[in-house]
């Protein structure tokens, strides 16, 4: 898999880890169609790479990689994104777009009062539209969170992989940002999900040491998951959410 690597070594730069976020993996039957939804929705280039569709991000805004695949939608799915709005006319901006896209709505359960929309993308998965005025994602921006089930100890593991600060520390809740700033990643909290089937969203970690870096992973207390191929390696955290590792020596995708 092809990264660019000027990006990765400016996240490896501003964190105490050997790792950093290479891509949020989002498995899908048609990785073109659900990219070029996504790419709209963030204004964002569509670029083809071995093996997937990209949406390259930033030090503080995650690349979007959509990778062919046939793991079914959760009912809810364990991670969800939540896209930031500037003003009451861009929210209502973004959902027309989503819609005129091929989204929809999505009800779980939110109430008539709440200030997001929820909507799912062409491929059933759950997103949310977040009101302008909500202080907690104030200049992160527009990919604002990366929002998992996850119980406190799986938000201090990856605290601990990226090296990144807790910026809320809640209860079971726990919030990491880059030093820089950006998109959050976060973990609510019981009750989790059930495990029915390998997540359609995972992150994708890149070390310029590989081995080095599984070892101190395991350490952390990530165990092995079952892995498509050879060159793959997968892992599984505390919450039993897959993750990858990947190589940071590659090129920039053209």
């Amino acid at each position: 898999m092809q990264i660019n690597t000027k990006v990765m070594n400016e996240r490896m730069n501003t964190s105490d880890s050997d790792c950093a976020v290479a891509a949020l993996i989002i498995e899908t039957s048609d990785p073109r169609r659900l990219a070029a939804f996504w790419g709209a929705m963030l204004a964002r280039e569509v670029t083809l790479a071995e093996g997937s569709v990209e949406l390259p991000g930033s030090a503080t805004q995650p690349t979007l990689r959509f990778v062919p695949g046939d793991a079914p939608p959760g009912k809810p799915n364990r991670m969800h994104l939540h896209l930031t709005s500037d003003t009451a006319a861009h929210q209502e901006a973004q959902v027309a777009l989503a819609l005129q896209l091929g989204g929809r709505h999505h009800d779980v359960g939110q109430r008539p009062e709440d200030g997001h929309v929820v909507l799912a993308d062409p491929d059933d998965n759950e997103f949310c539209v977040i009101e302008a005025n909500n202080g907690y994602l104030a200049g992160c921006g527009p990919l604002g969170e990366f929002a998992g089930d996850g119980r406190a100890i799986t938000g201090a593991f990856w605290r601990d992989v990226l090296g990144w600060p807790f910026v809320w520390n809640q209860g079971e809740e726990r919030v990491i940002q880059h030093p820089d700033g950006g998109t959050k990643y976060a973990w609510g909290g019981p009750p989790l999900t059930p495990k029915t089937a390998r997540n359609r969203h995972r992150l994708a970690l890149a070390a310029a040491d590989v081995d080095a870096a599984l070892a101190r992973l395991l350490a952390l207390g990530a165990r092995r998951g079952a892995a498509p191929d050879a060159a793959t390696i997968v892992l599984i955290d505390p919450d039993d959410n897959e993750f990858e590792l990947e190589s940071a020596q590659h090129s920039t995708p053209t």
